[in-house]
């Protein structure tokens, strides 16, 4: 991965440029949006359970004001974020057309290097994030049946530690 960084924030990576920042208030409905589509493409199995207006709502209301959200943007708009706080990651998405280009990697890492110790849950059926987190140095701490999350889908509590 060749990463150019420049002055203007910008960074260029595999030839595309990238801008990562920190959101802002204002960036909840293009987050939720983000999160949403992302979800539809990589998890089709999950039960639609909010609108597109509760997902903004709760962007707004919840993810942005209790968490460290940080953005990746390209051509100014907003392609993948990553929810954190208080030693959990809350939400790491990418739009499906940006996925294997270590954005997720790039958020992923601005999280690590806020928190020593970062707890997350994800799917079962989502092997895709279980290798993402897995090399990233998370370890499986258990399963669940789902029953403690809203969509009663089997998921899986990780962990990683700073060594």
């Amino acid at each position: 991965m060749a990463i150019q960084h420049r002055q203007s924030g910008m960074l260029t990576i595999e030839n595309e440029d990238f801008h990562l920042r920190k959101a802002r208030l204002a960036d909840a409905d293009a987050v939720a949006e983000v999160a949403r589509r992302s979800r539809k493409h990589f998890l089709p199995y999950l039960p639609d359970l909010h609108t597109l207006e509760e997902d903004k709502a709760f962007f707004r209301a919840v993810v942005l004001k209790d968490n460290d959200v940080w953005l990746v943007e390209v051509e100014n708009e907003i392609v993948g974020f990553c929810a954190f706080k208080d030693g959990w990651v809350e939400h790491l998405y990418c739009l499906p057309a940006h996925v294997g280009k270590k954005l997720g990697s790039m958020l992923l890492t601005i999280a690590k290097e806020a928190h020593p110790h970062l707890q997350l849950w994800t799917f079962q059926k989502n092997t895709r994030a279980i290798s993402f987190y897995r090399r990233h140095g998370f370890m499986q701490v258990k399963q669940t049946d789902g029953s403690g999350n809203e969509e009663r889908m089997p998921d899986i509590l990780f962990e990683w530690r700073k060594p």
